[in-house]
């Protein structure tokens, strides 16, 4: 159960990603917005596509309430978004790790407290 819920964290949080990625960048290019109102607004429109599938399919809430679910998610959401911004800006400027390393280091204990997070209290 553990195993599958993981994987399907990852789906979820990968294809999230591509969306929040994807949107950033077309509204950058297209309509010429500044890169950081654009990456707010690509993480509310990720923040959807993530809460429905964790809702659904990875954690199967659909019996709990989508009031409760849905505000506690997006605080666990702006959680990790604010600590992933922090931490991998800390590691830019205070160790001597590459960029790639540190964003990977980064992505995966960010995402390691998030499914906690949801698991135990989003979703529970």
């Amino acid at each position: 159960m553990l195993r599958t819920q993981l994987i399907r964290f990852a789906v979820i949080g990968c294809t999230a990603m591509g969306i929040h990625w994807s949107t950033v960048v077309l509204l950058v290019q297209r309509w010429d917005l500044p890169p950081l109102i654009a990456n707010i607004l690509g993480f509310l429109l990720a923040f959807q596509i993530s809460y429905l599938g964790h809702y659904r399919w990875t954690f199967k809430a659909t019996h709990l309430s989508h009031k409760t679910t849905s505000v506690r998610f997006f605080a666990t959401a702006c959680l990790g978004f604010f600590l992933s911004e922090s931490f991998y800006a800390l590691a830019l400027y205070m160790t001597p790790l590459p960029y790639e390393l540190s964003l990977i280091i980064v992505l995966f204990l960010i995402s390691t407290s998030t499914f906690v997070l949801s698991k135990f209290w989003a979703f529970s």
